[in-house]
This record gives structure tokens, sequence and C-alpha cells, in this order.
């Protein structure tokens, strides 16, 4: 089982606190014989709009020495558990969560918003201290 993010559990009741059921903690993705583990995987409780939607959770804390790094990072990581989920589970939506101070410092800025342009980029972004969802990009 892979180290959980130190987001991981306010990201939990964030998303819980906005409508959503935990239904993975977490949500294991399997290829040939390589096992992966997204953090999260959730459904909808409430709102219409919602309804039957499906959504996976990666939460990146972004801490590491360079930004950089840990942009790349998680870019890898996201597009290779949303390229497996495309076809394992393709009704289930992959997003990357990240906190505010996270989202203004890298994907606020050209770079990362070049990002979630041209890598179809789906973020949440979220306030530890409120454990709350903020924005969800797109």
């Amino acid at each position: 089982m892979p180290a959980r993010d130190i987001y991981h559990n306010m990201v939990k009741h964030a998303l819980i606190k906005a409508g959503w059921r935990i239904t993975h903690d977490p949500l294991r993705l399997q290829w040939g014989t390589r096992d992966m583990y997204v953090d999260l995987g959730a459904e909808a409780l409430i709102a219409a709009e919602q309804q039957d939607q499906k959504i996976a959770v990666e939460i990146k804390s972004f801490i590491g020495p360079s930004e950089i790094e840990d942009l790349r990072n998680a870019l890898g990581q996201f597009v290779l558990y949303r390229t497996i989920l495309e076809t394992t589970e393709p009704e289930r939506t992959l997003y990357l969560a990240v906190r505010e101070a996270t989202f203004f410092a890298i994907f606020d800025e050209p770079v990362g918003k070049l990002l979630i342009e041209q890598q179809d980029l789906h973020l949440i972004v979220f306030r530890p201290d409120h454990e709350e969802v903020i924005q969800w990009i797109p």
C-alpha cells in the first residue's frame, strides 16, 4: 500500500462536505502485472448535475525542494493513471487535488495554465485549514 499524502484526510473530508461519498481509499488500478493506487475514489451523493458521477482523486502536496520536479512527477502520475482509467473505468474522471497556495504558485501561472489546457488536466483546489473544496477545474 502506498504512503498517504499529508493532505489525504483533509481532501477526503472536503469531498465528503461537498457531497461526495468515498468509495475507495485507495482506488486500486491494475494493468497487466502492475498494481497502482489512486488516493481516492468517490461518487456524487447530491445535486442533480452530479448524478452518477464518479471521480478518482490523486492528492499532491508539492512540498519538495523543486516545484517543477513536483509538477513533473505529478503530471506523469496523472497521465499514467488517466490512461489506465480511460480503459478500465471510462465513466470515472481523474482529478489532481492541490491546495490553494499550490494552485496560485503553479497552476495559475503560464506553465500551469498550459498544462491544464494542453493535457486536459482536471484539478480540485482545496483549503487544508478548512477542509473544503474551493474550485473544480474544469
